[in-house]
Parts: structure tokens; C-alpha cells; sequence
């Protein structure tokens, strides 16, 4: 609907008292939620690819998980984002795990 104003309605539950939950309030809340979900979720299907993934089984995909966050952490602490944090740990592999132990990763 392109060029075409429309009107969505949302209900949603808070536990907000009603002064505190006005609409502004209400859509930065929002805004906030689909911020998480465009900064970790997205990143974690489209760059780890983890539809995709085939490790199913038990606790696997849970654990994976964790790892790739951690991985994500670690990268945006060093002042990177994902792919590029990717290509250059890819590059420097020492540079990596310096990162993990928590050295310089120069």
C-alpha cells in the first residue's frame, strides 16, 4: 500500500499503570522489542544462517545459540559489527582468541 496512510490496531498487555502507559510510551516499548529483534535475531538468521543449521538434536541448538551470542558480544564490544567482526577475526585468527581470553586483539 504505497502512498496510502492506514491505521493498525495492537492489543497488548503491560504492566504499566495508565498514567505511565500513554502512547508514546507504549510505541517506544514497542520500537524497543522489534530493536532486539532487527539487532540479535535478524543477525542470527541471516549472517550465522541459523535456520538453515541441522544440529537438532538435544540441547544442541540451545547451546549453539548461547555461542553465537557470545560470539556477537564479544564482536560489538570490540567496537565491530557482525561481518565485519567475521572477516577480520576470519583473517586473524589470533586475533580471535586473544578476544575470547581477553587481551589486545592487535
Amino acid at each position: 500500500m504505497r502512498g496510502k496512510a492506514s491505521t493498525e490496531t495492537v492489543y497488548a498487555i503491560t504492566s504499566l499503570t495508565a498514567d505511565r502507559a500513554g502512547p508514546a510510551r507504549l510505541l517506544a516499548l514497542s520500537r524497543e522489542h522489534w530493536g532486539i529483534e532487527n539487532r540479535l535475531h535478524y543477525v542470527r538468521d541471516v549472517t550465522y544462517r541459523e535456520d538453515q543449521a541441522r544440529a537438532n538434536a538435544g540441547n544442541a541448538p540451545e547451546a549453539l545459540a548461547a555461542l553465537r551470542n557470545t560470539a556477537l558480544t564479544v564482536i560489538r564490544r570490540l567496537g565491530f559489527k557482525p561481518v565485519e567482526g567475521f572477516e577480520h577475526f576470519a583473517e586473524n585468527r589470533q586475533a580471535a582468541i586473544n578476544a575470547v581470553r581477553g587481551w589486545r586483539t592487535e
